[in-house]
């Protein structure tokens, strides 16, 4: 894990900069939520999982993601995806085997943070990230990855997701 908060500061404001230029030159959704995946799994330490669930008017669907096979569907209000979807609020659960509407996707997981992604107002899916490690997130990571997900909103059009 981080050694300080400057050092996981510092970390998510290269991060921050790496995915305003991947911005630049790409604003498909698919091949723009593939690269932030990819981004995020290898910028942030015991990551299990880093991607994207997509909101079809109904249910969450899986999308561009770095990790192990996952689960490909979830109902609203199910697991911590769904919740945080309904709820339209960032959650983070410090202990997956505590959480009482948690789905095990991937036996690794042991913290989860999910930040939901809201454009002109409507739910148009969610980052999910998983880490090997108990209380893997933190108020750090929610302020810096909230910021990622509305850059990224700001620029890809999800309109037809």
């Amino acid at each position: 894990m981080w050694k300080s908060d400057q050092e996981k500061e510092a970390a998510y404001q290269l991060l921050l900069k790496q995915q305003a230029g991947l911005l630049e030159i790409e604003q498909d959704k698919i091949a723009t939520l593939a690269n932030t995946s990819a981004l995020l799994a290898d910028a942030l330490p015991e990551t299990v999982f880093a991607g994207f669930y997509l909101y079809d008017g109904n249910e969450l669907i899986l999308g561009p993601f770095q990790g192990k096979v996952s689960c490909t569907r979830i109902t609203m209000g199910k697991g911590v995806c769904g919740e945080a979807a309904e709820k339209a609020e960032t959650l983070i659960v410090a202990d997956v085997k505590t959480h009482k509407n948690y789905i095990s996707c991937d036996s690794a997981a042991r913290s989860e943070i999910v930040v939901p992604m809201l454009q002109n107002g409507s739910l148009v899916g969610v980052l999910d990230l998983d880490c090997g490690v108990v209380e893997g997130y933190d108020e750090i990571d929610r302020k810096y990855l909230e910021e990622l997900v509305a850059d990224l909103l700001a620029v890809v059009a999800f309109a037809s997701v």
